[in-house]
């Protein structure tokens, strides 16, 4: 009679929350509120130890620039746990800032709804689980990336007819063709925003003997980065350290160059496009000569990708009005289905 009354009393008291639990940010939904927060996933801690000095914005700013005994870590890795304590403290935090320890929480731990890479194993699936169970989640739900991107773009992924998304976040590109709600072709590449990243830094050590952090990457890619030829090619001042001489050093680059360094991983996101069409039926390729392909993730902001995907495909490609928010709104739609779908993990 008690665990009864406890269960329905649990189900009434408790918070749903949706996580994009990226690479490089983590995005969650609160049910009824929408997203309440966006912070990078990265997490600042005391080497010897092991406790944990700041979280999200905080610790970005960390990253870099820590002494000896202090690490700022990313603990997710091509959209997977590589730091189980650390991704724990991680979740642990962003889930205590949107909902914050009160009466109830001893009886109505929060439900979660997680979006997690399409070709996650079950072994990495289960470390999702316990991570966010160890960080003061109830239940736990999980769903793939591009069909929460797919949901979150306001594709009709229900109807018997071939929807395409390809959400491109900081570790991993994922490939999606979705018809009848279900995932019909996939693939997922670990070819995204980090990759490209360190193609920059690869060029600019290469070329100029120039050192750079992977913010500072970052930041060229936003600002002059480019998959396509724009008609305006753009200049850029960029501060490293000189790897021969040891000495701070500033050098002037162009849009142009930065286009070269990023052909790998635009060149494998693309023929992850084309091999998913290659599998694709028929009547399914029909739809999508109507529809096209959706992008999503931030990576997806990269300036003529859109254009180089549809020049590559022959089909319209078009980017979602919010793509950084997505997956998460997509996490958030799913919510109302939680009961559903946990009565069915149950079962």
């Amino acid at each position: 009679m008690f665990s009864k009354f406890k269960g329905l009393f649990s189900s009434f008291f408790s918070t749903d929350i949706g996580i994009d639990l990226g690479t490089a940010n983590c995005l969650v939904y609160l049910k009824d509120h929408g997203i309440v927060l966006r912070e990078p996933s990265v997490v600042a801690i005391k080497e010897d130890t092991k406790r944990v000095l700041a979280v999200g914005i905080e610790a970005q700013k960390m990253l870099g620039r820590t002494p000896g005994n202090i690490m700022a870590i990313r603990p997710m890795k091509s959209g997977v746990i590589a730091d189980f304590d650390v991704t724990e403290a991680m979740l642990s935090y962003f889930i205590n800032k949107v909902c914050p320890k009160h009466v109830w929480r001893n009886y109505a731990k929060p439900r979660v709804v997680i979006a997690v890479p399409g070709d996650i194993t079950e072994v990495e699936k289960r470390a999702v689980e316990d991570a966010a169970k160890a960080s003061g989640a109830g239940e736990v739900v999980l769903v793939e990336e591009p069909m929460a991107a797919a949901i979150g773009v306001g594709l009709p992924v229900s109807e018997p007819a071939g929807s395409m998304i390809v959400d491109i976040g900081g570790g991993t590109c994922e490939v999606a063709i979705i018809s009848l709600a279900g995932i019909v072709h996939s693939r997922s590449v670990r070819s995204a925003g980090d990759a490209m990243d360190a193609c920059i830094v690869s060029h600019m050590r290469r070329v100029y003997n120039l050192l750079i952090g992977e913010r500072t990457a970052e930041e060229i890619k936003m600002t002059i980065g480019s998959a396509f030829p724009t008609g305006q090619e753009m200049t850029m001042e960029v501060r490293g350290r000189d790897i021969v001489a040891g000495l701070p050093k500033t050098m002037t680059i162009s849009s142009e160059e930065i286009r070269d360094s990023l052909t790998e991983p635009v060149s494998n996101i693309v023929e992850a496009v084309r091999s998913t069409l290659g599998n694709c039926e028929p009547e399914l390729a029909a739809d999508l000569v109507d529809r096209g392909i959706v992008l999503s993730g931030g990576s997806s902001l990269l300036r003529g990708l859109d254009k180089l995907i549809a020049q590559e495909t022959g089909l319209p490609v078009t980017l979602a009005d919010d793509p950084l928010s997505a997956v998460a709104e997509g996490t958030g739609q799913v919510m109302s289905q939680l009961d559903i779908l946990l009565k069915n993990k149950r079962d």
